[in-house]
């Protein structure tokens, strides 16, 4: 009795300037059967020739790159490939990277919070035509479209109150719950144990370190354990 066929992989191109975060991606998405990255771009226009060259089915990419960005990346594959399915990956959920990006012609939308069975899932989604975004990228959307009613001139601070501060920008690229897990990494914490702490399946969390690495360039706990202490992040 013949078998079906097996399905074939989605071939990816992807773009991120940061040589980490690019070649973590590359390792935790090709590490998929379903998914076959093609190449790898440190910018925009490196990536628009490697699409050329692929003829990928999607791409992946940051906004914030050099020589071309993002947005200028996704707008000229709108025009010069339009089959070639765009799904932006990057740490902006500002509504105007997000509407630049959707408007330019990007279908889906992720913060690199997201893991790789999130990305893979919106790479698929996106190359069958349906659009993919990030929870906080909806929210940010919601209230982009959303009159805000006019409000009172913050209240001074009392002596006893302080006013918010914005989060730190943290080293190589490190998002703020990656930076959240590294800490608990360094108080010694098991993956089970940070996966309770911050209700995070065991597989989000294996990802997430696997991310850290990547970026930190740590072979194992004891070396992001290490680059925990250096950066103040323990």
């Amino acid at each position: 009795m013949s078998t079906a066929p097996e399905p074939v992989p989605l071939r990816v191109v992807i773009a991120d300037d940061q040589t980490s975060v690019r070649e973590g991606l590359v390792l935790l998405l090709g590490g998929l059967p379903d998914i076959d990255v093609v190449g790898a771009a440190g910018d925009g226009q490196q990536a628009l020739r490697l699409v050329a060259e692929h003829r990928p089915d999607a791409i992946l990419l940051d906004l914030h790159m050099p020589v071309l960005d993002g947005i200028g990346a996704t707008r000229r594959l709108a025009v010069e490939h339009p089959e070639v399915a765009v799904v932006v990956l990057t740490t902006y959920v500002d509504d105007t990277s997000v509407l630049e990006a959707l408007r330019a012609g990007a279908r889906s939308y992720l913060t690199k919070d997201a893991d790789r069975m999130d990305i893979a899932r919106a790479l698929h989604a996106a190359v069958g035509g349906l659009a993919v975004l990030d929870p906080r990228v909806q929210a940010t959307l919601l209230a982009a479209t959303t009159s805000p009613a006019p409000t009172p001139a913050p209240p001074t601070p009392t002596a006893t109150e302080q006013p918010a501060t914005e989060q730190p920008v943290l080293p190589d690229g490190l998002t703020q719950r990656e930076g959240e897990i590294l800490g608990l990494i360094a108080q010694g914490l098991t993956n089970p144990e940070i996966a309770g702490r911050l209700f995070l399946s065991n597989h989000t969390i294996k990802t997430h370190i696997n991310r850290i690495f990547a970026k930190t360039g740590s072979r194992d706990r004891a070396a992001a354990i290490g680059y925990a202490h250096r950066h103040g992040l323990s």
